[in-house]
This record gives C-alpha cells, structure tokens and sequence, in this order.
C-alpha cells in the first residue's frame, strides 16, 4: 500500500500519563480494532461520540505542544532519523493513522513490517505460560482500556479471550497471503454482523491492543512493528465496518426467510427448534443424514442422467423396501402437504417437469448447510467443492439454473407474507455466489480422478517409498516443529503418508464417506492437540514431492486440489472442536475445566462436558477424558454434572443428560478408570441437611443404573460383577440397585430356577440312598426306587445332555474356547458351576451304563433273596453294584455342589461359603506338601535296612506314614519302631516335618487368608448376588419387570423436603441422622436471572487459592515494567512509540499450539 503518509508519523506518542489526560478519545482519529462479539449499546455509542467531542479540542491543542516540543529537543541527527523512519511508513488507503471503511481489499504490506509484526506477536504469545494466559491479559486490556465499554463485554471471559487471541492470530499468521489473510478478515467480520462496530470504539481497540504489545514487548515492538500492527487493526476494523453496512441487511433476510421456510422457531436456549412438534429424543446427526439423504434421493429418482457413484448412506441405511428404489419418482398420493422447504422443492421440481433431475437431490442435502454458513466464506467454499464432486458423479446436463429458479418458486410459496425485491434480490445473490463456485469446479473431478488413479496405479513399491520418506523430510525443513508431534514410529508414520495419498483419490471416488471419516479423525486430532499452524507446511511438503514425481499436469492440479480440501476440512473440525473444554482436559487440569465450565448457559453446561458436533460427527470431552487418563479432569466433568443447582424455576442435574449420551458410561469407567467410579455413585446420593425425628431423608438416583433406554434391565450390576471389586459393590448406590431387584424380582426367579436342581436331588436321594439294602426292600419299595431312577436318567439326565452338545457346538462354532493345557474346551465350562454341571452329566451317564435294575431285566424271577420286579440282585447286579455305588458317591457330591448358590439368601453365609472357596487354595498346597514329604519318607524308610516288615514296600511304607500323620498308626506297632534305631529317626524326623512343621503352616496361612478375605467378605457376598442377579433376570417376565419398574415411580418427581418437588429417578429412603451427618445443604441455590441462557454465579470454592495465583501474575508484571526503567538510567532507549521498553520474560513458556476459528460458539 503506497500513499501519503500524516505528517507527524516518525514522531514519538505523547507519554502514557500524559495521554490519560485525553481520556479514551484522546488517541488519533481513525484506526481499527476489533469489536468484540457482544451485544452492542447505542447509547453507549452515543456517549463515546459526544465524550470525543467535548475533549478534542483539548487533545488537539495538547497534540500541538507535544509537536514543539519534539521539534526543539531533537537534533538534526534526530530529524534525519525521523525523515528516513517517514519515508518507510506504511501509507495509502489502508495505514496506520486512517481508518478506511469505504472499500474492502487485499492488504500487501512490506516484507519487514509483515516479518516485524509476526515476531512481536510470536514474542508475546509467548509471554505467558500458555496461549489462554495471553488471551486473558489482551483481554485485560481492552476491557481496562473501555470503561464506556464494558456493558458491552456479555460474552463470558474466558470464552472471549480465547476468541481475541485467536482471532488476531488467524489474521497476523495470514499477512504474507493477502488473499487468504482477506477471506479470514471477511468470516470475522461476518460473525461481527450484528454489533455496531464504529470508529472511537476501534481506536479505543486499536490503541488499548498496541500499548499492551509495547508494554510486553519492549524493544522488539519498533516503531515498523507497531505501525504495520496499527495498520493491521485499521485494515480489520475498515473491514468490520465495510461488511456491516454492506451485507447486515441482506444476511438477515436470508437467515429469517430460511427460518420461515423449515419452521424453526428459536427456544428459550436461542437454539432453533421444529414448529409444533413434539419434544423427543433428537436421533444422531449420521442418521438423520443417511434418513435425510434416501428420502430426497427416493423422491427425485436419480433420473435424468446416469448415476456412477455409490453413496455411503445407501450402504449403511440400506433396507429392503421397495419404496428406496431409486428408479422410483415421486408418488403424489402418498404425497401430503409440504410444509418445509425441501418437501416444497421436490415438489416443485416434479410439478415444474424437473423430477427427474437427479442431480438436484445432491444441492437440496447440502442446502441448508449453504444457507447456515453463507457468512462464512471458507466453510461456503468448502461446501461448494465437495458438493461438486457429488454432482460429478452424474452424467448429462447439469443446468444451475434450474435449481434456482425451483429454490424460489418454494420459498415464495413457504414465505408469501413477507416476500418481497429484497428477498429475490437476497436469494439471487446467494445462489450466483453458490453457482460461481460450483461451475469453476464442473467437468474436473471425473478428469482429475482418472489422472490420479493412473498416477498411483504406475507408482511402484520404491517410488512409494521414496515419496513417504521425502514428504517427512520436506516437511520438517518447512517447520521443525513438527517433529515434536510426529514421534511414532517409522512404520507407523509411513502409513499415514500412504493414508494421506489414498484419501485425496478417495474424496473423489466417495465424498460423502472421506467427509464423514476425516471429519471423524479431526475430531480425534482435536484430543491429540495438534495444531492447526502445521497443516499448511505438511500440505506445501506432500504437494512439492509429488509434483517431482508427476509429470502430469492434470495429476498434479488433481493432487493439489483434492489435499488442500482434505486439509481445508481437517482443519475447520479441529478449529470448531477445540473448545475451551478440550483444551482443559489436555492440560488434565480440573481448576481450568471448571473455569471452561463457568462460562456455558446453565441449559447447555452439561452439553459442553458430553458433546462436541461437528457436522454429523461428535466427540465427548467426558469419554475423551477417560480414554486418555486425564482423570482429573473427568472427575471434575463428572462431579460438576453431578452436581445439583437451582434458582427459582426449576432444577439443574446432569444425570439424565450424562446417561443419555453415555448409556454404558459404568462400562468405560470399569474397563479404563475404575478409581472414577465412587465419584459417579456418590454424585447419584442426595441426602437432606435437616433432619425429622431423627430420620434424614435420602435420594438415591438409581433410574439410569436398574433401567436402560429401552425401559429394560440395564446391565450396570453385570458389569460391576465382572469387575470384581468387592468394596465397590458394597457402595450404598449399588448395594440399594442390587438389593432392590433382587428381593422384589431375582429372588422369585432364581428359586424357580433352583427348585428343579433341589426336586431332583431329592428324588436321586430318594431312589439311592433312602431305603435300605436292595436284599430287603419290598416289592413297592423296588417300585418307588424305579420310579425315581427313570425321573433322574429322563427329566434330568437328558435335558442336561440336551444342554451341554448345545452349548459345546455353539462354542465351538464360533470359536469361544478356552485351552485346559493343550487342550481347547468350550468357553462356557470357565465357571466352575458348568464344570460341576457337566461332572454331573458324566456321572449320571455312567450310572445308567451301571444300572443294575436294568442289568436284571431278564433275571428278575428265580431263587435268590430279593427276586422280583425291579430286582438289582441277580448275578449281573451284584457284579456292577460296586461300580454302580461308586458313581452314585460322585453324583451326590455334584449334586449336593450345586446347591451352594443357595446361600446366596443369606449375605453372611454367602460370605462364609465364599470364604470357604478362597481359603482351600492354602489346603491345596498343605496337601501336596505332604504327599511330598510322604512320598520321600516311604522312599527313605525302604532303601533303609531293617527288619520291620511294615516298611518293606513304598506302598505299605507310605501307607503307614499316612496313617501316622492321620493318627490311625496302632500305638502297639510302635515298639517294633524302637527296636530299629535307624527307622525310629527317620519316623521322628517324619513326625516333625509332617505334623509339627506342615500342620502349624497350614493354620498359619489359612488365618492369613482369612484375615486378607475378612474384610471384604461382604462384598464378595454382594458379587456373588449380584451375579446370580444378573444371571435371574434374562427369566424374568417382562410384565413383571414393568410392574416393577411402575411400583418405583421413577419418572415422578421426588421430595427434598415439604412442598419441594424435587428431581425424577430416584427412591427415597430415611436413614438415621447419625448415619451420615450432612452439614452443607448439597443443592446449590442461586438467585438472579432465571433464564437457561445465563450462567450460574461464580462459586468462590478455590478463592483463596485464586489470590495467590493474582498476586503472583501482578508481581511478574510488575518486575518486567521495573526492570527496563533501570536499565534506561545506563543508556537511551531504542525503542520509540510509548516511552518504555521491556523484553520478553525469560521464565516464558512455548506456546501450546492451538489454533481454533474465531468466533466459533464454546
């Protein structure tokens, strides 16, 4: 920019104190600054206009002596300077004095003042510990700088400093790129639309962003560094103005006739709403697009013109009616009355003979998208090139034109009361914009696409290679700091090299699906904090080694269009989705993310911790947290959702909302941040600070964790009995979920269940154990011991095979199996109870082999005691009666086994029957140290010579020494021991080792072991019950379980005390007031403003800590003011424009890296 500079331009700014005088309006007329997204005042307005005129004359007047004096002081060495400073301003229609808000381009700076104000920008980001802290203090700045100002300032403050920050740094970072440094100011100035941005309030800007930089900065902030900074501000806040009063009025006719057109009303949260419907769960965003995207393209039927592309939603959401044939038109009787605007286009396009312009439906899915952010230029361009890469999936004709002229017929018919010029002239212009970019794009990506797949085609495994090791290397020559992200492996980073070639030929293939994935791993880069800064260098590194590679003109346009794309889309996510929140949890800090929180609308605080949307994608903080380890701040997401707030009209608590997003959020808390899960279920507890006759009343919030979504039984009990901890199951929360379902559900089921085992235990008893021997039971008795063998080999035996071929070839089939040695079993014998189960079956399959009734069908008449019907005491009986006994000795353990679970009735003998399980493991080991020591005695006392014939043998040896451990050896055989030395030593060294040494081991581990168990013996008690409740359930009627669920009333609302109703979802108890003592009422009541969209007062929870931490920012402050005043008495300043000079502090930090869009909504 070239032009006459003012005439005092070299000369140095009257001194800070002096300035004061001139009070906020005492800077130069003209400058720029960016206004802050808040609600404008006129009167406010009005007020810095008069305040500017009453004083100017008084500030001219000052501006005058100032100018003599600097003409008297300075020399002519000091002239000359001033001259040859003079002629290197910046100076034209766009300086650093003049405010130029009458055209709006390109801004080309000189190479040193671009290079001049990068680095003092870099050098004060760089200034506090991370980039939030440098917001805070330009925010400090302007805030301080504006006390006329400050009604003005409604965006919470950390929201607000976040976005000057990075506003001013998408801006400073693009100064070498006009064009791309104009589009950025253009998206701001568009998201400034609604406030009124004039010329004092950006001088008061302008000046306020200057002196911090000389402040901070020093002698780094030359006098070219704050003149192309003050041009900078000029050149946006000229922008600002030159927007506004441009494109206000058109902007608000297209967003209030859209509006008008779907039936949105705005809610008491401002979000848009559908008119006169019904409040429901609001589907995700995926699946309201594939819904949206089938019913468009059914309606249009893709005539026309052939279709060539598959699209992605036709895969996921594909079903078999014959309603989504996209051969099919549109069907006029089921056709009802459009009351949206893309039920009136389809409409109009079938009336208008354009049903068969398939091609439509794609423009019609992206048009809203269109229409929402045609004031954001990057983001219309972005939607316009990918939408051309859909509608290149068409052949024939594609006439824009005819899209229009049906867009207006349907908004004419959608807004008829309020159409009129300005609205044509508004939609007109929006659709020319849209059309101009479409068609610089039409006829390219078919041609492009091929030329990029013959390209990789003829690529081979050494040119692949190269290509991923130079891209690498480019790009860390571009920006050395990459190299501190990519960290992986060389393998691991090779193949996101690939992964980024295949995408730009993917994107063409299926926009749709590369969309919706890189919008998804945005989204995780978002969790990685990557910076935006680097994708710019990694694309100029991966475009400049491919075009050494291709030869292709068109292959290498192809390659550097669809990655620039690809990283336009990449970038806009991260930016959209790095809000406050994530950038808290990536520091893990819990003081930060609770500052994050402060500033949402209490009816959005919940949303801010569990959602994050970007177009049909979505991340959750709270999740994100989990899966990264940064618990600390998932325990403060998760104890402030938990948290119960009021004012006046209703209540606050985030259960439903923290449920709803995340149904199995105990499941990811057991699986990846188990120390999480007591702070869930005491956020689940209210209890009453007052208490009433001794008794305290207690809500325990059980809904989300005894009911899934579907009104079934949610399987929070299963997951924690998974788990296994015993001291979590015995949480009150848990403890009330698991005692309720089963004494009021389980309990029925599970004794049905039972009661066959317990029938036919009863029946295997009666008919082998009961009656006495075979030789003397009469003929009835022989009856009933029939009777009741048939009952066991056909009611029990045979279901029970049924069972385990089923259960054994199922897992089989699908490979769930678990290796015994070498061995793979089927996975359901895991459990110990299946195994006894199947020990059982064995038994009993053995014992029918073995029947000695059966052995003597054909001998039951003769001359032998016992004869007769059912006789087991013929010859072949009695050779398979001991076999047979045998068997029934196993089969009654196995029955008896599988009783245990009976316990579970009892919480006490359950725990004892638990304690049993856990401590045999000790007379496991006690029984094979013996089996040792008695194996090496007997093997001693054989090779020992003697005459004792007890010991000749290791069988007899070991015989009697296990009788002496038994205490069964005869005392008498004793004397024959002492008659032999030798073996009388080698029994009392028996003696010792065996039962003095092993026996009192064996008390000793066995009372370790019980100690370890005692005092989670409850809580194992409480995992086995809440396994067999989880188990019980599945035979639960549903009838039962609904009048279950009916008898809780968890959708009523439950009391915090008389008259006030309080939340759903809860069962409230009374429990003795000692139980719990509760001082501090655990609702946090406001007053105030009731409305959803403010947010809740400050809590001064850390306000001590909070003083310290001021104080410390002050202190620092304060010494890198002191320091250059002292080193000014040694020598002159070199630095001109506020008087002082400062450095940049030397405990100063990097920078984190972030970047994210201005503006966007935290």
């Amino acid at each position: 920019a070239q032009g006459r500079g003012p005439r005092d331009a070299g000369r140095a700014p009257p001194p800070r104190g002096l300035r004061a005088r001139g009070g906020e309006s005492a800077a130069p007329r003209g400058g720029a600054a960016m206004s802050a997204r808040s609600a404008g005042s006129v009167p406010a307005e009005r007020e810095e206009e008069e305040e500017a005129d009453g004083q100017g004359s008084e500030q001219d007047q000052f501006q005058e002596y100032w100018d003599e004096f600097n003409e008297e002081m300075e020399g002519e060495e000091g002239q000359a300077e001033e001259t040859a400073e003079g002629n290197e301003k910046i100076t034209g229609i766009y300086n650093a004095m003049d405010v130029n808000d009458q055209v709006f381009d390109e801004l080309h700076l000189p190479e040193q003042s671009v290079r001049g104000v990068q680095n003092v920008w870099e050098g004060f980001m760089k200034t506090g510990a991370t980039r939030e802290d440098a917001g805070e203090a330009l925010y400090s700045a302007v805030f301080d700088a504006a006390p006329s100002l400050q009604s003005l300032f409604k965006t919470p403050r950390a929201v607000m400093a976040m976005r000057f920050i990075n506003g001013l740094n998408q801006i400073i970072a693009a100064l070498h790129d006009p064009p791309a440094m104009k589009i950025v100011v253009e998206t701001l100035g568009f998201q400034h639309l609604e406030l009124d941005v004039t010329i004092p309030r950006v001088v008061i800007f302008r000046e306020a962003i200057t002196e911090l930089l000389s402040v901070e900065m020093g002698h780094l902030m030359t006098t070219r560094a704050q003149d192309g900074m003050r041009t900078v501000l000029n050149y946006v806040g000229g922008s600002y103005i030159y927007i506004r009063v441009k494109y206000t009025e058109r902007l608000k006719i297209l967003a209030s006739s859209w509006a008008t057109a779907n039936n949105k009303t705005s809610d008491e949260n401002g979000e848009e709403v559908q008119e006169n419907s019904e409040p429901k769960a609001a589907p995700p965003e995926d699946a309201k697009e594939g819904s949206k995207r089938r019913t468009i393209g059914n309606r249009f039927g893709f005539g026309g013109g052939k279709f060539e592309g598959n699209h992605a939603d036709d895969k996921n959401d594909h079903t078999n009616s014959s309603d989504d044939s996209p051969d099919r038109g549109v069907n006029f009787k089921r056709s009802s009355v459009p009351t949206t605007f893309a039920e009136m286009f389809m409409f109009n396009a079938a009336v208008m003979g354009f049903g068969d312009r398939g091609w439509m439906s794609e423009v019609l899915i992206s048009f809203d998208a269109i229409v929402v952010n045609v004031s954001n230029t990057a983001r219309l361009q972005e939607e316009c090139d990918v939408l051309s890469l859909r509608i290149a999936k068409y052949n024939g004709t594609i006439a824009l034109t005819e899209y229009k002229a049906v867009m207006l017929a349907s908004l004419r018919s959608l807004v008829p009361k309020d159409w009129n010029s300005a609205h044509e002239i508004s939609w007109s212009w929006l659709w020319e914009n849209v059309e101009r970019m479409i068609k610089s794009n039409l006829g390219k990506p078919a041609v492009q696409e091929r030329a990029l797949s013959k390209l990789y085609s003829n690529l081979d495994e050494e040119t692949r290679g190269k290509v991923r090791r130079d891209i690498y290397a480019t790009f860390f020559v571009l920006a050395p700091a990459g190299q501190d992200f990519f960290k992986q492996s060389i393998t691991r980073l090779h193949f996101i090299a690939d992964r980024i070639v295949a995408m730009t030929l993917e994107i063409y293939k299926d926009a749709n699906k590369m969309v919706e994935d890189i919008s998804a791993m945005g989204l995780r880069h978002v969790g990685y904090g990557i910076p935006t800064d680097l994708f710019g260098p990694f694309v100029t590194a991966c475009v400049k080694v491919m075009s050494n590679i291709a030869n292709d003109d068109i292959a290498n346009e192809a390659y550097r269009w669809s990655l620039g794309l690809v990283s336009r889309i990449l970038t806009r996510v991260i930016n959209e989705g790095s809000t406050i929140v994530m950038r808290a949890i990536n520091q893990n800090s819990a003081k930060q993310l609770c500052k994050a929180v402060s500033c949402a609308p209490r009816g959005k605080r919940a949303m801010w911790m569990l959602n994050i949307q970007v177009g049909t994608q979505s991340i959750s903080p709270l999740i994100w947290a989990i899966e990264t380890g940064s618990l600390e701040s998932a325990k403060a997401i998760i104890t402030d959702l938990l948290t119960i707030r009021a004012d006046r009209d209703r209540y606050y608590y985030g259960m439903d909302t923290m449920f709803e997003r995340h149904p199995d959020l105990v499941k990811r808390l057991v699986q990846d941040a188990p120390a999480l899960l007591p702070t869930l279920f005491e956020g689940l507890i209210w209890r009453s600070r007052t208490t009433e006759n001794g008794m305290r009343r207690v809500n325990y919030y059980i809904k989300h964790l005894m009911v899934d979504s579907n009104g079934n039984f949610a399987r929070t009990i299963g997951w924690l009995t998974e788990h296994g901890d015993p001291k979590i199951v015995c949480h009150p929360v848990i403890a009330m979920v698991t005692d309720l379902v089963w004494s009021r559900i389980a309990f029925r089921s599970f004794l049905q269940s039972k009661s066959w085992e317990i029938i036919s235990l009863a029946v295997f008893l009666l008919g082998t154990a009961v009656f006495v021997e075979a030789r003397e039971q009469t003929s009835s008795q022989r009856i009933v011991v029939m009777a009741c063998r048939a009952y066991t080999y056909l009611v029990s035996l045979c279901p029970r095979i049924h069972r385990h071929v089923t259960r054994t070839c199922g897992s089989y089939k699908r490979r769930e199996v678990i290796m015994w040695g070498h061995v793979p079993v089927p996975g359901y014998l895991a459990k110990w109870q299946e195994k006894v189960c199947l020990s059982l079956t064995l038994s009993l399959i053995a014992m029918l082999f073995f029947e000695p009734i059966l052995a003597c069908i054909g001998q039951q008449e003769g001359d032998f005691e016992g004869a007769g019907l059912f006789t087991q005491v013929c010859d072949k009986g009695k050779n398979l009666g001991f076999v047979y006994s045998v068997m029934v000795v196993f089969a009654i353990f196995f029955y008896f086994m599988l009783t245990i679970d009976m316990s579970v009735f009892s919480t006490r003998v359950s725990a004892f029957v638990l304690i049993v399980f856990r401590v045999a493991s000790e007379v496991w080991l006690y029984l094979a140290g013996m089996i040792f020591v008695i194996l090496a005695f007997s093997c001693a006392a054989v090779a020992l010579e003697h005459d004792n014939e007890e010991f000749k043998t290791i069988p007899e040896a070991a015989m009697r020494l296990l009788e002496v451990a038994l205490m069964l050896y005869d005392n008498s055989k004793y004397e024959a021991v002492r008659n032999e030395p030798a073996l009388l030593f080698l029994m009392v060294a028996y003696i010792l080792a065996a039962m003095t040494f092993l026996v009192n081991l064996l008390i000793a581990q066995m009372n370790c072991a019980y100690q370890c168990v005692y005092e989670d013996m409850v809580g194992y008690a409480r995992l086995n019950r809440g396994k067999i409740v989880t188990e019980s359930m599945p035979s639960v009627a549903e009838w039962r379980w609904r009048t279950f669920i009916d008898s809780l009333c968890l959708d009523m609302p439950c009391e915090f005390g008389e008259g006030d109703i309080g939340l759903p979802g809860a069962v409230q108890v009374l429990e003795p007031s000692s139980q719990h003592i509760t001082t501090v009422d655990m609702i946090r009541r406001f007053g105030g403003s009731t409305s959803p969209s403010a947010q809740w007062p400050e809590e001064d929870l850390d306000a001590e800590n909070d003083r310290f931490t001021q104080l410390e920012k002050r202190l620092e402050k304060a010494i890198r003011r002191i320091a250059p005043k002292k080193r000014k008495k040694g020598g002159p300043s070199s630095t001109q424009g506020t008087g002082e000079t400062d450095g940049l502090s030397s405990g100063s930090k990097n920078d984190d890296g972030y970047a994210s869009e201005a503006g966007s909504e935290m």
